[in-house]
């Protein structure tokens, strides 16, 4: 069994956790990740992109000039793609970028992601995440108490308004509850602090 410790805001170790094995310590699959890394990359596309085509274009309504007797090659209208100021061939159209994933794919590159935090050593387990002030200041004690540095994802299940307040002024934090963790989120974080209820809550959907 996984066993993990639960430290208070001040560093200091309250008990252990236990960690259920099927979650937080199977082999990662690098596929299925790497799968929902692309459809969580995409579903941030906007997918607007769009030019004209021919049938588009303004002008172009009359032929030039008369098919026969110019010299010239036949044309048909001036917004032909060929011409400047033409139509666009092939060109982008609005489209959303996503594609379909299995649901068990899903679950299993969040286990994986998971696992993999836990068995880099990437995880921090605190008994709660109550912040009495949301001073970015006072945070950043705890996390230099936890001894957590570079980018962190931060899981909390509850009243996290003065989290959020605390950390939004840093481009290295990300705050989140349970049920809105991805594996984006997660393979973007060198670190995972997560509270208990969150652990509880993951472990429930995930199970």
């Amino acid at each position: 069994m996984a066993k993990v410790d639960v430290l208070s805001l001040k560093g200091e170790k309250v008990k252990d956790i236990t960690l259920n094995d099927e979650i937080w310590n199977i082999e990662p699959n690098e596929v299925v990740m790497t799968d929902a890394i692309r459809l969580g990359l995409a579903s941030l596309r906007q997918g607007t992109a769009k030019t004209k085509g021919r049938s588009e274009v303004s002008g172009g309504g009359r032929k030039p000039w008369r098919q026969k007797e110019t010299g010239r090659a036949r044309q048909g209208t001036i917004r032909a793609p060929h011409w400047v100021g033409g139509g666009i061939v092939f060109g982008p159209t609005p489209r959303d970028y996503g594609f379909k994933m299995n649901k068990k794919e899903r679950r299993l590159a969040l286990k994986s992601a998971l696992s993999e935090k836990f068995q880099n050593k990437n995880l921090c387990v605190v008994e709660n995440l109550e912040l009495s002030t949301p001073k970015t200041k006072d945070f950043n004690k705890v996390l230099n108490a936890l001894k957590l540095s570079g980018k962190t994802l931060i899981v909390t299940d509850g009243e996290n308004g003065n989290i959020v307040l605390a950390t939004r002024n840093s481009t290295n934090l990300d705050v989140t509850e349970p049920t809105n963790i991805n594996v984006l989120g997660l393979v973007n974080a060198d670190n995972l602090l997560i509270d208990t209820k969150s652990i509880e809550k993951i472990e429930e959907v995930l199970k």
